[in-house]
């Protein structure tokens, strides 16, 4: 599987990439069949303390799965993104 982890607008710190890597990658434990995940890591500009946001599309042959979620760090949003992943490849691979 290809993870590709884009951050517009801010540089990551390699601790940060690795702990995407490491968590994204899980996700193929899951699925053989997941071709390529995209990961999106965004700083929104609200005033609360919720404005980091991680995005993950996983593409899969003939179906892509997309999970988004807002945290106060990048490390509790991807793992809530991830989460997210899980529970939609239980439901494709039933499907």
């Amino acid at each position: 599987m290809k993870t590709i982890i884009e951050t517009p607008n801010f540089n990551a710190k390699d601790s940060l990439t690795d702990f995407v890597k490491l968590h994204v990658e899980k996700l193929e434990t899951l699925s053989d069949q997941i071709v390529e995940s995209r990961v999106f890591l965004k700083l929104d500009k609200f005033d609360n303390k919720e404005n980091k946001v991680c995005e993950i599309k996983v593409s899969l042959p003939g179906n892509d799965l997309f999970a988004s979620k807002h945290a106060d760090s990048f490390e509790e949003a991807v793992t809530l993104s991830v989460d997210a992943l899980k529970h939609q490849l239980k439901r494709w691979k039933h499907a």
